[in-house]
């Protein structure tokens, strides 16, 4: 075998690499614990941050009184376009890795093209059932004064906190520490 066909054989390794761990992080889960405070009243925030949720999907499936907890859930749908651009991209790549096949083992014939049979459809499918899922959305309100300043701990998916600080932020006056606009890195 050159050094030609390992190399290639190398890197089409890697993009299958690759692709197995683009999938696995599109169904990773980004839930992430904030705490947020502002200076206007819990019943306003409450109210304001319900109505938000609302409209964006959740629904109320519960809470506790006594712990002042409010837990939302809301169904994350796969996107078809990416499904079917992942199953292009698996597709592609599968076949990638059955010419170098191919090219390797000669005596195989033209079967090792058929991996794009198999890789396309399996990785649109893969990525399809794993990124749908059930989300919740968890709301405590910390403080115990209900005349003082909000004070509460969100527990929730990363982009839905980044979309409240963004939409919500200064209407009411939430302050954080930011921690959601760093990237890990």
């Amino acid at each position: 075998m050159s050094y030609t066909l390992n190399s290639t054989l190398l890197l089409t390794i890697l993009l299958a690499v690759g692709l197995f761990f683009f999938l696995r992080a599109s169904s990773k889960d980004r839930t992430t614990i904030v705490e947020i405070s502002s200076s206007q009243k819990p019943v306003k925030v409450l109210n304001s941050l319900c109505e938000w949720l609302n409209l964006r999907g959740w629904k109320q499936t519960g809470g506790d009184f006594e712990q002042r907890i409010l837990i939302f859930k809301g169904q994350v749908i796969s996107s078809k376009f990416l499904a079917i651009f992942l199953g292009f991209l698996g597709g592609f790549g599968s076949c990638a890795l059955g010419l170098v096949i191919i090219q390797i083992y000669p005596e195989l014939g033209w079967w090792p093209i058929l991996l794009g049979l198999i890789g396309g459809p399996l990785s649109g499918i893969v990525y399809f059932k794993k990124s749908a899922r059930e989300e919740n959305f968890e709301l405590r309100l910390m403080n115990e004064n209900e005349n003082d300043s909000t004070f509460m701990r969100i527990r929730a998916h990363r982009d839905e906190l980044i979309s409240l600080e963004n939409e919500l932020g200064e209407k009411l006056q939430l302050k954080s520490d930011g921690s959601l606009f760093k990237t890990p890195i």
